[in-house]
């Protein structure tokens, strides 16, 4: 395995090949037991450097509000960025593919033991590493709001009452989205005019 390098947060490389795309999302989701959200940060921000802290942010913020799984919205994007619909469909491929196979075999063997309690112990007890591990991830994209257009008091704002809404209240997340994103959303678009109105120079 590849040590992490230092990040640079304002240059960015890219995948040299369709190939290095393919494994590049296959090993990340071979890593990805309790969900690649934990890994994908440092693989692709601070080890392939594909993408700045920021870039990921909005990216992953985009792949939040779509429909479907978070990574797998990610894998697409970031396939058609750099070599398009077929960079999308590879990285699709990558992420889906060892992972499906594995799955299945898997299947096969629990359903044999699935009502085992100490099975059952187990399974519980590796949620809570998964837990633990989304929310390092979180930790390690927090230095990225200090240059958020909206400021880190309304970031740090709207993140608590995400967190209030959610797992407090239990609201859908749909309607959490709805709310705290499309507000935070027109509020950036508008603070973005602001700062550099139509016609001005960039």
């Amino acid at each position: 395995m590849s040590e992490t390098r230092p990040l640079n947060t304002t240059q960015v490389e890219q995948p040299g090949s369709l190939k290095s795309l393919f494994w590049a999302f296959t090993w990340l989701a071979l890593q990805g037991f309790g969900g690649v959200v934990a890994v994908v940060q440092r693989e692709l921000v601070e080890k392939k450097r594909w993408l700045t802290r920021e870039q990921f942010i909005e990216d992953w913020a985009v792949a939040q509000v779509l429909p479907g799984p978070n990574v797998v919205n990610l894998s697409l994007m970031i396939g058609d960025r750099y070599f398009g619909w077929r960079g999308g469909l590879v990285a699709l491929a990558g992420m889906l593919t060892f992972p499906l196979l594995i799955v299945l075999a898997l299947a096969g063997l629990f359903a044999g033991v699935s009502d085992v309690p100490q099975v059952q112990g187990a399974l519980r007890g590796m949620s809570a590493v998964a837990a633990g591990m989304i929310a390092a991830t979180g930790l390690k994209m927090l230095p990225a709001l200090k240059t958020n257009v909206l400021g880190t008091p309304w970031c740090w704002a709207v993140a608590a009452l995400t967190f209030a809404a959610i797992a407090g209240l239990r609201l859908p997340l749909i309607w959490v989205l709805a709310l705290f994103g499309g507000g935070s959303g027109l509020w950036a678009y508008r603070r973005l005019n602001a700062m550099h109105p139509p016609g001005s120079e960039p």
